[in-house]
């Protein structure tokens, strides 16, 4: 969905439908470029590795080891596998989220973006679920008798929904408030306003938003492979 997005070129066309390359496409590529160097960065930084951390290892292992115990806490001490790819997650949304700190549109104010964040989540939850239970995950959607089975798979699809949803929401109203702030005060004002505006609406709803998301993945996807 455009709503505020623009459309920067034209990339390719299949039959009468034309594919853009948007402001979405743009900072997200320049998110996930900057997440991959990153990631380079910091493996040929820790090549050569040390019994006992400092400087740069001490914080990198600190993060790795917040993110372990905190995925194990939430997800039990058998999940720790977990940390690596909801560390991803975390880090793609929160640096998705801080773009506008930079005056790039956030992609997690397309509902492309939240949506397919929330489809892999889906993914995530149901295939899990059925490695770890088998046919008990497949019976949980007729529980308790089989008649429910309607309510129970409405039930279902509103998580990936509402994870979507609530993402795009929260950091759409940002770039939308924003927007309308730095269009109506005179430049003069734009130098006060719109820093406490950022403040809120990008540092601290966009961490925020990007916890709530992560750990709400990590709950559902426990319950269904810890359902009895």
């Amino acid at each position: 969905m455009d709503f505020t997005n623009k459309n920067l070129a034209v990339l390719f066309k299949i039959g009468d439908t034309t594919v853009y390359f948007d402001e979405t496409l743009r900072t997200t590529w320049i998110v996930m470029g900057i997440l991959v160097l990153f990631a380079i960065f910091v493996r040929l930084k820790l090549s050569g590795f040390k019994s006992i951390p400092s400087g740069f290892q001490n914080v990198i292992e600190s993060l790795v080891e917040v993110m372990s115990n905190f995925v194990k806490s939430t997800m039990g001490a058998d999940a720790e596998v977990f940390g690596g790819i909801f560390f991803s997650i975390f880090a793609f949304i929160l640096c998705c989220n801080y773009s506008g700190l930079l005056g790039l549109r956030p992609p997690t104010a397309d509902l492309a973006t939240t949506g397919a964040l929330a489809l892999l989540i889906f993914f995530m939850i149901h295939f899990f679920g059925f490695r770890k239970q088998k046919k008990k995950h497949i019976k949980s959607f007729f529980e308790p008798y089989p008649i429910f089975f309607p309510i129970n798979l409405v039930g279902e699809l509103s998580k990936p929904i509402s994870l979507g949803f609530r993402l795009f929401g929260n950091i759409l109203g940002g770039v939308i408030i924003l927007g309308l702030v730095y269009e109506m005060f005179p430049l003069v004002m734009r130098f006060v306003l719109p820093n406490i505006l950022h403040a809120y609406f990008d540092v601290f709803a966009g961490a925020l938003q990007s916890f709530i998301f992560t750990i709400l993945s990590m709950t559902f996807i426990q319950q269904k492979m810890a359902a009895e």
